[in-house]
């Protein structure tokens, strides 16, 4: 989840200007709103999540101690190579997470069989990655997905209608498990040069080399 915060400057005779934050994570918006504070500059601070809640200051310290053991701030890359002769697919996922202070990484790949086009071959990445959210027992999380498929990411968001049974069918599957791990989802499509890593792992699942790590990162 992310947050933005509101508040008003005070400036020279008494005069006040309203400022608005861009998007921050739940540590920024807590480190910036007490500098804030602390400056003496700033009052009437309110924060909104993307869910349009409001919330104070030391209501986001309550809230940064509860979540803080649990998987939060998740950015998922997503990506689905197709080999049409054998009707293949090799998909692949980076998942990153934060947990307490620390970030992790998860690169993970897959190799589905009786696929019959590439945008079902995307599909079946994001449904990955859906199952390794699953793994980790996210709950009720803000997730982003970024791939570089417009097609795909235009029908999850219901902006594109779907005409293909079978990726309708796709499209089922990833709206009941999104509804079991109740996670508030944000499409963002990106170029190729942006996915390139997930693109790597979709290759190597076709080339035969699986690969699942998980790692801290700095």
């Amino acid at each position: 989840m992310k947050y933005k915060l509101e508040w008003k400057y005070r400036i020279k005779k008494g005069n006040s200007v309203y400022f608005t934050s861009d998007w921050m994570t739940l540590d920024d918006s807590i480190i910036i709103g007490e500098d804030i504070e602390k400056s003496q500059k700033g009052t009437e601070l309110t924060f909104y999540d993307e869910k349009g809640t409001d919330w104070q200051l030391k209501e986001l310290k309550k809230l940064a101690m509860e979540v803080e053991e649990e998987p939060h701030d998740f950015l998922i890359y997503f990506d689905g190579g197709y080999q049409k002769e054998e009707k293949l697919a090799g998909i692949g996922v980076v998942l990153f997470f934060h947990q307490g202070k620390k970030k992790y990484r998860i690169r993970a790949n897959e190799v589905f069989h009786e696929m019959e086009t590439n945008n079902e071959a995307e599909y079946a990445a994001f449904y990955h990655a859906l199952n390794l959210l699953q793994e980790l027992n996210v709950q009720g999380a803000t997730c982003e997905f970024k791939g570089d498929s417009q097609v795909v990411l235009q029908q999850l968001s219901g902006e594109w209608p779907c005409y293909e049974e079978e990726l309708n069918r796709w499209l089922d599957r990833i709206e009941k498990k999104t509804a079991e791990l109740k996670i508030q989802t944000i499409y963002t499509p990106i170029g190729r040069n942006e996915n390139k890593e997930a693109d790597k792992l979709a290759t190597q699942a076709l080339e035969g080399k699986r690969i699942y790590s998980k790692m801290q990162i700095i």
